[in-house]
C-alpha cells in the first residue's frame, strides 16, 4: 500500500499516514509558468494498492485538476488499484436540476474521477448521500459524527437539544439526538440568494436549553448564524454549532464574529488558518480515514466505522 497526496490538505495526509504507521509517498507537484500543473510520482507504484488524498476545497477547480493529473500518472505507472480519498467532495451541492438549463456538476465530477483512473472512492459527509449513486465504482462514505460525539460526550452538556438549521439536515440532526440522548428541533428557513438566508420559525422546545446546531458544511455561515439568532430570541441558553466541513470565506468569518454562536466544532477535512475572534475547535478525522484505508487495503469490512455507542450514524 502507498499513499500520495496533492497540495490541498497535506497536514491531514501526513496525520493519516502517521495513524497507519507508514510514510507518505514522494511525488513532485509543480506549476508551469502558464499555470498548468505538472505531477511526477517519485517512487515505484507498479502493482501497488495506491491511495490519492485530495480535499476538493477552494481553489476547487485547481485541486480537482491536480487530483485527476495525479491519478493519471499513477495509472500510467501501472498501479494495481487507485482509491481517490476525498475528505471533502466539492461540487456536492450541485446534485440536481433545480432550474432550467443547469448542470448536475456532482455527477460530472464523479464521471471525471472514474475517467482519470479511480477504481474506488473514499469520502466523508457528502452534502447529499445519493451522490454515491452517481458512481459505478465502490464508494465508502464515512461520517465525522463518531469523532464529534466523543468530544461532545466529554463536555457533558445538560438539557441539550440538537437543532437542524434547515429541513435537509433533519436526518443528520436526528442521528446526533439519538446518540447524545438529546431533544430534537428544526429551524424553517427561506433562501434569498447563494449567500443570504432568512430563518422563519423554530419547531420544537428550546427555551432555557443548551442547543447544538448540526450541519454538513458551512461557507458563508448564513444558515448557521441566522438560525442561532432566532434560537437565542426564542430563549436558548448556550449555542454550539457542529459542522463537518467549515470552508469559511471572509463573509463567513465576519458573520461568525458577530454571531451568538459560543463555539464552532469542526474537523480538519479542509485546511483553515487560525481565525481571531471566533472560538473554533478543530477535531481530527485522520484516525477514522486511516482505519478505513487500512481496511480497504486488506479487503476488510468498513461497516463498523459507521457505528458508535451502539447506534449508527445514518
Amino acid at each position: 500500500m502507498k499513499i500520495f497526496c496533492g497540495t490541498a490538505n497535506e497536514p491531514l495526509a501526513r496525520a493519516i499516514c502517521k495513524s497507519i504507521g507508514i510514510e507518505l509517498g514522494r511525488c513532485s507537484i509543480k506549476p508551469f509558468p502558464d499555470g498548468e500543473t505538472f505531477v511526477k510520482i517519485e517512487e515505484n507504484v507498479r502493482g501497488e494498492d495506491v491511495f490519492a488524498i485530495q480535499s476538493t476545497c477552494p481553489p476547487t477547480n485547481h485541486n480537482l485538476m491536480e487530483l485527476f493529473i495525479m491519478m493519471d500518472a499513477l495509472r500510467r505507472a501501472s498501479a494495481k488499484r487507485i482509491t481517490a480519498v476525498l475528505p471533502f467532495y466539492g461540487y456536492a451541492r450541485q446534485d440536481r436540476k433545480d432550474q432550467p438549463r443547469v448542470p448536475i456538476t456532482a455527477k460530472l465530477v464523479a464521471n471525471l474521477l472514474v475517467a482519470a483512473g479511480a477504481n474506488r472512492i473514499l469520502t466523508m459527509d457528502l452534502h447529499a448521500q445519493q451522490i454515491q449513486g452517481f458512481f459505478d465504482i465502490p464508494v465508502d462514505h464515512l461520517y465525522a459524527a463518531p469523532v464529534m460525539y466523543e468530544y461532545l460526550r466529554k463536555k457533558s452538556l445538560p438539557d441539550l437539544v440538537v437543532v437542524s438549521p434547515d429541513v435537509g439536515g433533519l436526518k443528520m440532526a436526528h442521528a446526533y439526538a439519538q446518540v447524545l440522548e438529546a431533544g430534537l428541533a428544526i429551524v424553517a428557513k427561506r433562501r434569498k440568494s447563494a449567500t443570504d438566508v432568512e430563518s422563519l420559525a423554530v419547531i420544537g422546545e428550546i427555551k432555557g436549553k443548551n442547543v447544538l446546531l448540526v450541519d454538513d458544511l458551512t461557507e458563508t455561515a448564513g444558515t448557521l448564524t441566522h438560525a442561532a439568532e432566532l434560537l437565542k430570541k426564542k430563549g436558548a441558553r448556550r449555542i454550539l454549532a457542529c459542522v463537518s466541513h467549515a470552508i469559511l470565506n471572509n463573509v463567513g468569518v465576519q458573520r461568525l464574529r458577530k454571531s451568538v454562536i459560543d463555539e464552532l466544532i469542526t474537523t480538519d477535512t479542509v485546511p483553515r488558518p487560525a481565525i481571531d475572534g471566533v472560538k473554533i475547535t478543530t477535531l481530527s478525522v485522520a484516525g477514522l480515514l486511516g482505519e478505513a484505508i487500512k481496511r480497504i487495503n486488506t479487503n476488510s469490512s468498513v461497516n463498523s466505522l459507521f457505528e458508535f455507542k451502539g447506534g449508527r450514524t445514518s
